[in-house]
């Protein structure tokens, strides 16, 4: 019952795609895709490589960030592409792929949360922010994120299984609801503590101050990560398989996995290589090293 579920939903999504030229949707995909991946890699391998990055908790968790999102895209991208030229995936494959994709976005979404919450605790207890978050407990803490971004989809997945096609409709809605509602107000405190403690440091009072461009920045990017879960919850709220509706949920669809959900992905490398000096100054160091090996090379 189960797998002639998602074939039918497969064969909707690519009779749909196919009359309304809607495989035209993975042009942006491969596009966002593919300047990601030019990027993402390299500063992972900066990060992961060199000590002084490699000693921050911040630059942990957004290397953990960057790692879920190459996930995220590569197995995006290989759905999308078969959903444009009709390839059905085995059960098995479907499931796995279906799980991986609720698991690396929401261990995306986790992430972004916490590094938001250790802005807040270095802001809040300077003197105390290597006790607090070393390290050694940045790497625990990576560790327990990607558990609990597994647990829920498997969940769900075993009661999918069951038979319980309207339970986990119900159960996909609701994790996404409370999960987002949780981080949305887990960051809301920390973005106003942190505006109380440093509002009489004077960084707030140009327009143009780092710390204001920086903080907007980063509230974009936010943003951008947790539109695609609201989008995803209303749909399943709203638009029901089983009525007329089949055009603009796949359409909605569509908008979400090869628009929506690899724009801050796109931008979440470049937005750290620009903001961050270390950053910067490593990633131009490992490609003026490759450079110049290229050219004695050569030469």
């Amino acid at each position: 019952m189960t797998q002639s579920f998602i074939v039918n939903i497969s064969d909707d999504w690519y009779r749909i795609m196919d009359t309304r030229h809607l495989d035209l949707f993975l042009i942006p995909t491969v596009l966002l895709t593919s300047v990601t991946m030019l990027v993402n890699p390299v500063l992972s391998i900066c990060i992961l490589c060199f000590p002084s990055l490699r000693q921050e908790t911040r630059y942990l968790l957004l290397a953990n960030t960057l790692f879920a999102d190459m996930l995220f895209l590569t197995i995006n991208l290989a759905m999308v592409s078969c959903n444009s030229v009709g390839l059905q995936m085995p059960h098995s494959l479907c499931e796995f792929m279906m799980v991986s994709m609720v698991m690396t976005y929401s261990c995306s979404v986790i992430t972004v949360t916490l590094m938001v919450v250790d802005t807040y605790v270095a802001v809040r207890w300077p003197l105390r922010y290597k006790e607090i978050l070393p390290p050694s407990r940045a790497k625990k803490i990576i560790i327990s994120i990607w558990v609990m971004a597994a647990v829920c989809p498997v969940s769900l997945l075993v009661m999918f299984e069951v038979s319980l096609e309207m339970k986990m409709k119900v159960g996909v809605h609701l994790y996404f609801i409370i999960a987002i509602s949780l981080c949305t107000v887990l960051i809301v405190y920390c973005y106003i503590h942190l505006y109380i403690i440093t509002k009489t440091s004077g960084i707030w009072r140009s327009r143009y101050s780092r710390a204001r461009m920086t903080l907007l920045a980063h509230t974009l990017l936010l943003m951008m990560y947790f539109v695609p879960a609201l989008v995803f919850a209303v749909e399943l709220a709203l638009l029901k398989r089983e009525t007329n509706d089949d055009m603009v949920g796949v359409l909605i669809d569509l908008v979400n996995m090869c628009i929506l959900m690899l724009l801050p992905r796109c931008c979440t490398p470049y937005l750290y290589i620009l903001r961050y000096r270390e950053i910067y100054e490593t990633v131009q160091q490992v490609l003026w090293k490759k450079r110049h090996q290229s050219q004695r090379s050569v030469a």
